[in-house]
């Protein structure tokens, strides 16, 4: 390989610029719109733009990646994690297209990315494993009968997807077929394709995973554990390596199971396999991500080991660096520094990033994608920057963490650093009496009332305006961002605008106050997902009557108030945070 494109943004985008120059070779950024002066863009050895605004115009257009690594010279694909990372499809394509896919075979991504064919794998090599359906459900009605047959909780989930996307859980028989509606969205959404099964859900279980590494000289080595339970809405939030508080004995199956399952799918590159532990002590396996991991850092400082220069050695034929799974070096910590409103349920806040201080000294790493003055867009995942803190052992990594959590500052969007703050010290996660911390753990224990921010900037528009240009008499395209241009009031409509890229949204900074009592104003920015009543219908305070979708989140809307729903935006408005969304009278 001698250049790499990055199909990714952020912060992941940001992490492989920085291995790739670690290994030699060069490094190409693509963007979205919003994103022509973000980090990864800047710090890349080139970048190009990808001419839209939402991810399906932009990180997830394959034909606009390939002509990019075209034009560019690239020869290898490095996909991140998210977007087209368990693409099949896309890893076909890159390999069809002569370059080098950095990543597991396409074969390997199918058998893998499909979860009712990886429950098999693991079946058949002896691993631990709740009941579940043997092939994707056809409706709601066999998640009905799966729930009464085996009983509640259940967990329907995606079988094509990962990242806690398309990922639900039953607790109530009435609240089966929503959620199942709601799985799907988000799956087609997310992954472009609905198809979901079920499975048994264990209460209050942890979640375990192990990163595994293999080459194509049939090395496949287990580097360790890691505890990511501390989730919300199955997005994790803070994660450790190595597990704590595991037995020796159930260390040891969860490493072997993880080994078997890879090499019987015949695995390469860097994957996952996670796991749940029960209460009780039992182990189920979940799923294989067949990519990259956020957390993927605490493995790194516990190790020793570059795992994304890893995936490039694999990439270009080598065998591993490492042959055997190696005795944890201390203990390391990830927060996720997400841009979230903790005091409002953790609301996406997409907006300017006036102020990022972010901490340093003796066992602090930073993963950033945003510094100050940065963007976060609405139309993307709200994750701004990791911090990773590590120790000699878990007790120095939390005195750390305290001392860095204290040291860090965001202004201008809301961030979650007052939950970690929070949570740092609460003995439930410290283990003072016990590792009590599980998957459910935030909405079922975790009662620390934490304030509300103050409301983020009204999020700048970040599309382009583009025209042709002649430079030395050749034709160029030339791209400038709307603001610089707002004041001439002749732009030609449909150029790009606002409105048009996102076909016809709503700016809170152009909608009237919602002072009417009747108002409704939209909790977040983000797209009308669907509505669940129509105009004209009464309504009761507190009942669902919409779904939006923001940052690849779906969340429920309820009535503020008894009424008749008399106005509402419609489905597949985008609306900025405090734009009027409906009316109840």
């Amino acid at each position: 390989m001698k250049k790499v494109l990055i199909a990714n943004r952020g912060e992941i985008a940001v992490r492989i610029v920085r291995a790739c120059a670690d290994y030699g070779v060069g490094s190409v950024a693509v963007y979205a719109n919003a994103d022509i002066d973000a980090m990864h863009a800047r710090l890349a050895d080139e970048a190009y733009g990808l001419d839209g605004d939402r991810p399906a115009d932009t990180y997830l257009n394959i034909p606009k990646l390939l002509d990019i690594a075209r034009r560019s010279g690239a020869d290898a694909v490095h996909p991140g994690y998210g977007f087209l990372s368990e693409s099949e499809a896309f890893a076909q394509a890159v390999i069809d297209a002569g370059l080098t896919w950095i990543g597991p075979s396409p074969a390997t991504i199918a058998r893998l990315g499909d979860k009712v064919e990886a429950r098999k794998i693991a079946l058949r090599v002896g691993a631990p494993l709740v009941a579940g359906t043997p092939e994707p459900v056809a409706d709601a009605s066999e998640v009905l009968a799966f729930a009464e047959r085996h009983g509640l909780p259940i967990i329907i989930k995606a079988a094509f997807g990962g990242g806690g996307r398309g990922m639900k859980i039953a607790w109530r028989m009435d609240e089966v077929e929503e959620l199942y509606a709601s799985a799907v969205r988000e799956a087609v959404t997310a992954f472009g394709r609905g198809e979901c099964f079920v499975e048994q859900f264990l209460d209050r279980p942890r979640h375990i995973e192990a990163q595994v590494l293999a080459d194509r000289h049939g090395n496949v080595v287990v580097l360790g554990t890691r505890d990511c339970s501390l989730q919300r809405r199955n997005q994790k939030l803070v994660e450790e390596a190595p597990a704590p508080f595991l037995s020796e004995e159930q260390r040891a199956r969860i490493h072997a199971a993880a080994r078997d399952i890879c090499a019987a799918a015949e695995y390469t590159s860097a994957g996952t396999v996670e796991f749940l532990l029960s209460a009780s002590g039992a182990i189920s396996f979940l799923e294989v991500n067949t990519r990259l991991q956020v957390e993927h850092p605490v493995t790194e400082q516990t190790t020793g080991v570059d795992l994304v220069v890893e995936q490039l050695r694999v990439a270009d034929g080598l065998p591993l660096s490492i042959t055997d799974t190696p005795a944890p070096l201390g203990h390391a910590i990830e927060f996720r520094i997400n841009a979230e409103d903790v005091g409002r349920g953790f609301l996406p806040t997409p907006g300017p990033v006036q102020r990022f201080d972010a901490p340093s000294g003796p066992g602090v790493r930073v993963d950033s994608g945003v510094q100050s003055g940065s963007v976060v867009p609405g139309t993307f995942d709200s994750l701004m920057a990791k911090l990773i803190v590590t120790g000699a052992t878990r007790e120095q990594a939390l005195a750390r963490a305290r001392r860095a959590l204290r040291e860090f500052r965001i202004e201008g969007v809301a961030s979650v650093l007052p939950f970690h703050r929070a949570v740092i010290d609460h003995a439930d996660f410290v283990g003072t009496d016990g590792f009590k911390v599980h998957t459910r753990w935030i909405e079922s224990d975790f009662a620390e009332p934490l304030a509300a921010a103050a409301r983020a900037e009204p999020q700048p528009d970040g599309s382009l305006l583009r025209t042709a240009i002649e430079i030395d008499g050749r034709r160029m395209e030339l791209g400038l961002p709307a603001q610089l241009l707002r004041g001439l009031a002749n732009a030609p409509a449909g150029d790009g605008a606002m409105d048009a890229a996102r076909g016809g949204a709503i700016n809170a900074t152009n909608a009237t106050n919602a002072t009417d009592a009747a108002e409704l104003a939209s909790p977040i920015a983000g797209t009308v997902q669907a509505w669940k009543v129509a105009i004209g219908d009464e309504v009761k305070e507190g009942d669902l009557i919409a779904v939006m979708e923001a940052m690849k989140m779906e969340m429920q809307v309820h009535a503020h108030r008894t009424g008749r729903l008399t106005r509402q935006a419609p489905a597949g408005t985008f609306l900025a945070a405090g734009a009027p969304l409906a009316s109840i009278e």
